[in-house]
């Protein structure tokens, strides 16, 4: 298991976190979402997402939220996080 970061410039913030939402009811079998977190202007968002691959939650992600923000993903060094559950 991955845990997968999609650092998000948003554009459209009411939109966004709507349909992640909606998306949360839809993951992938197997995939758990850790966390969901945004500045307090809306601006940026980080989710934290632990799938099989950076792929596969860049294509999750893009289908549900691509339209309403800008996503890096990253896979993240989970030996050397703090605090995130393996």
């Amino acid at each position: 298991m991955t845990h997968v970061l999609a650092v998000s410039t948003v554009s459209d913030h009411p939109r966004f976190w709507s349909s992640l939402k909606m998306a949360h009811a839809q993951l992938p079998h197997g995939a758990k979402w850790k966390l969901a977190i945004a500045s307090t202007d809306g601006g940026k968002a980080v989710n934290v997402i632990a799938h099989d691959t950076v792929d596969g939650v860049r294509a999750f992600f893009e289908t549900h939220a691509g339209a309403y923000a800008a996503t890096e993903y990253f896979e993240a060094d989970a030996v050397n996080a703090v605090g995130l559950a393996r």
